[in-house]
Order: C-alpha cells, then sequence, then structure tokens
C-alpha cells in the first residue's frame, strides 16, 4: 500500500469487498462507517496502513471477519465470537422468534437451549424474555466461556452447563427446549469452502448424513419436556421430511417446519404428549 494512502485508496488497494474493507477499518481506525465515509479523502497513518493490511490479509486468504474482528450481530445485539464457536448466522434468528411466540412475556418458564456455542439463542431469549429461566449446555468448556461472556456482556441471567446434550439434566424438565446443532453430513464439500472451512468441525458435521445429533436430541429430549412442550430445532436444507419421521416415530404430536427468508425450510418442530412422557 503506498505511503500516505487516502482511506478511500486503502479500501480500493486491499481487494477486498467494500463492505468488507471498510469494517476493518472501523476497527483500526476506531470510527464509524459514516465517519469513514465522509474522510474517504484524509490520509492513514503508517501505522493504521500497517495494521489495516495485516487485517486485509487474513481475509484475502479466507478468515472470515466474525473470527478477525472478534464480534458479529445477531437479533440486534452483538455478541463476542472466536474460533471455538460457530459464527451466527441471520438464518437461525427464525428458531428464536418461533421459540419467543411459545414463552409468554411474564412467566417463569423454563427452557433450554442445547448445544449453546456462543450463546447467542439463550441470551436473545433471555434478554427478550427477562421472566424466562433458560438453561444453555455445551460439550465443550471452550465454547461455553465465549456463551457465558455473551451473557454478562448483555446482562442476562443464563445457567450453564458443560455435558452432551441432557447428560448435566438428570431429573430436570423444561416448558421448551430449542437446538441448533450440528447437521452437515460429514464428507459435504461445502465443509472445505467459505467460512465453514474456518469453522470447529464437531459443531458443523452430525454424522454420515447429518442426521445424528438430531437424531439423540429427538430420542431424549421427551424424557425433560412438560407435558405439551415444545421442541424445536434448526436442521438443513433438506431434512425437514427426514425431522418430521424422527418426530413421528417419537410419538411427538403437531409436527411442523418452518421456512427461513428464502423459502427453504430451516427449522422443525413439534409438542410433547400432554399426559405421558414420550
Amino acid at each position: 500500500m503506498s505511503a500516505g494512502a487516502t482511506i478511500a485508496e486503502l479500501a480500493a488497494q486491499s481487494g477486498l469487498p467494500l463492505l468488507e474493507a471498510r469494517m476493518l477499518l472501523e476497527r483500526v481506525l476506531g470510527k464509524s462507517r459514516a465517519w469513514l465515509i465522509a474522510h474517504a479523502d484524509e490520509a492513514a497513518d503508517a501505522e493504521a496502513q500497517k495494521a489495516f493490511a495485516a487485517l486485509a490479509q487474513r481475509r484475502s486468504l479466507g478468515e472470515p471477519i466474525a473470527y478477525i474482528l472478534g464480534v458479529r450481530e445477531f437479533y440486534g445485539l452483538e455478541f463476542g465470537i472466536t474460533p471455538s464457536v460457530l459464527i451466527p448466522r441471520p438464518e437461525t434468528e427464525l428458531l428464536v422468534e418461533l421459540a419467543l411466540e411459545r414463552i409468554p412475556a411474564n412467566a417463569p418458564v423454563r427452557v433450554l437451549d442445547l448445544g449453546t456455542g456462543s450463546g447467542v439463542i439463550a441470551v436473545a431469549l433471555a434478554r427478550e424474555r427477562p421472566q424466562a429461566r433458560v438453561t444453555a449446555v455445551d460439550v465443550d468448556y471452550a465454547t461455553l466461556s465465549v456463551s457465558r461472556a455473551n451473557a454478562k456482556r448483555h446482562k442476562v441471567g443464563v445457567r450453564f452447563f458443560c455435558g452432551d446434550w441432557f447428560g448435566a439434566l438428570t431429573g430436570e424438565s423444561f416448558d421448551l427446549i430449542v437446538s441448533n446443532p450440528p447437521y452437515i453430513a460429514a464428507g459435504d464439500p461445502h465443509l472445505g469452502q467459505g467460512d465453514l472451512a474456518f469453522e470447529p468441525q464437531r459443531a458443523l458435521v452430525g454424522g454420515a448424513d447429518g442426521l445424528d445429533c438430531i437424531r439423540a436430541i429427538v430420542a431424549k429430549a421427551g424424557a425433560h419436556l412438560n407435558p405439551g412442550a415444545w421442541l424445536l430445532f434448526e436442521h438443513g436444507y433438506d431434512q425437514s421430511e427426514a425431522c418430521s419421521a424422527l418426530l413421528q416415530a417419537h410419538g411427538y404430536r403437531q409436527l411442523q417446519s418452518w421456512p427461513d427468508l428464502a423459502g427453504i425450510a430451516r427449522v422443525s418442530g413439534a409438542r410433547a404428549a400432554e399426559n405421558a412422557s414420550i
């Protein structure tokens, strides 16, 4: 990059899309997007140019913006993100919306988030429904350090447990269980592309057909759902029929699937039996 390059020149010379270049410049300069646009013709000092070049190089090699910046927005909130957790995606906001429809605004209902990762689902639900008693579980301690930090960041009370699905929740039952589990099939070529190539594989891959984690959740959730309570989970673009079959096989009722903004069935769910454990 040339000496005394302006902010606009730095963005252009980086070879990155303008939006991404501006996001990195915001971090380096500590300025807002509006400030960058208004001061595009101002020269950046040598230190700022060097710092920007380092970040731009990382991005040019494919590293996700969220990992470079250490933050990502989800459901109108900013969350801390590290390479130990998945990057929150807009599609998962559908799961939050469906969950909120089933959580009364002023009741201490018990909600469980399985495989919480960065904690975005649990924290968003706790923020929107302060009376809810939210519990979050993940199998990885490093992941839980991120989710705990995000709960602290947004000043919400969430219980966190380390365990394999329901392993740490013996004897506990909930009014709603939600999950965004690993659901990509092992060997899927997308795992080596884009952001997925940098994300933790254990949080992406759900066995040979991608359904191993969903099978485990559907099979075991009944013992932890109160009568009539909902189980909701995200899944792959082509898995809704298989998920519905699993729910039906385990005796759930009111089976449904919901499409994301692209019209792709993205979340499935059903209710526990009213008078007996599944």
